[in-house]
């Protein structure tokens, strides 16, 4: 068989047969060693919008990608026209790899999981403490596919001059996430952006809430000079929200370095694609205690060695009741 060689020519490159009698095809791809640099933005209908250094320019996948797809976060490599100009269309050709990923399914028997956000450094789950009611195992679930993702989650409760943050604090209190409790005055003063913003600095925040929470709508204020869509409201019946964010958008925060992007409202939360062996990786008190666990424990049966790790008072009790609720939401409704 021959080998190659540095110094090729047109005759020594194997060609498939091509009946259309036109260019023949080759299995050698070009390396587009001067492609720019890029990160994609939003992605509709198969046109990515990427910003290349301070240029916003329009995209297409190359065809030698397959089927491979480039998502919200996404670090990309780009040729064709970088101009930014309208009716302009450059093509990426390769996806740098993913330091995290924010992954979903429609349910928990969908095998296709979706991509929603690469590359994001934390999870800032929105929710209403009342109008609509909060849905803790939603929540949950969001916390399971941050932990999945590697994701560091942030709890934003909006709101507030509604309802206390006491119970849903007192929920995921064992779990020492990050929180930030707001109202519709503190949103409207500035004052409640102001300390939201100080857990997004110089970082990558994907948003995600149900619909009706107001996520959008504090978007909007940590980004007034680019707002997305007029908020909706809240159904009286269903006490579910409108739709008002269709696409996934990511959006720089002025300032402080760091960049918001804004994911459609969800109805549900699929974790069909969720290891649950990777969940306790979140729990770095309770991770030692796995090591008397008998093979492929389930954290949650009579000989989990973890019940003896915490009354041997290594770890908080509280810790591995939140530890077992998430390992479980799998099998629970998404409804409440």
């Amino acid at each position: 068989m021959r080998r190659y060689g540095k110094h090729t020519d047109e005759d020594d490159i194997r060609s498939r047969p091509n009946r259309k009698g036109n260019r023949p095809r080759t299995s050698i791809r070009p390396k587009h060693e001067d492609a720019a640099e890029g990160m994609v933005l939003t992605v509709d209908r198969g046109r990515l919008t990427c910003l290349v250094d301070d240029r916003v320019v329009l995209a297409m996948k190359a065809r030698e990608l397959g089927r491979k797809a480039a998502v919200v976060g996404d670090q990309v490599a780009l040729v064709g026209d970088l101009s930014g100009k309208k009716d302009t269309l450059a093509r990426i050709v390769r996806i740098a790899g993913r330091t995290s990923v924010l992954r979903r399914t429609a349910d928990d028997d969908d095998p296709y999981e979706r991509v929603v956000v690469a590359n994001a450094d934390q999870l800032a789950i929105v929710t209403a403490l009342a109008d609509p009611e909060p849905r803790p195992r939603l929540i949950d679930r969001c916390l399971v596919a941050a932990f999945d993702g590697g994701l560091t989650p942030l709890l934003v409760m909006t709101k507030s001059d509604l309802a206390p943050p006491d119970t849903l604090l007192g929920l995921y209190g064992a779990l020492d996430i990050p929180y930030v409790v707001t109202s519709r005055e503190e949103l409207e003063s500035g004052d409640a952006v102001d300390r939201v913003r100080a857990h997004l600095d110089g970082k990558i925040t994907a948003f995600v809430g149900h619909s009706g929470v107001g996520k959008t709508t504090l978007v909007n204020a940590l980004v007034p000079e680019d707002r997305r869509r007029t908020t909706g409201h809240v159904n009286a019946v269903t006490g579910r929200g409108r739709h008002t964010t269709t696409s996934a958008l990511a959006l720089p925060l002025s300032g402080v370095g760091g960049w918001v992007v804004d994911t459609p409202g969800l109805r549900s939360f699929g974790l069909a694609h969720v290891d649950p062996s990777r969940v306790i990786l979140a729990f770095p008190d309770l991770v030692p205690g796995t090591e008397g666990c008998p093979r492929a424990c389930s954290h949650d049966e009579p000989d989990c060695a973890l019940d003896k790790w915490v009354e041997d008072g290594h770890a908080d009790p509280a810790r591995l009741y939140s530890l077992r609720r998430l390992l479980a939401v799998r099998e629970a409704t998404e409804g409440d």
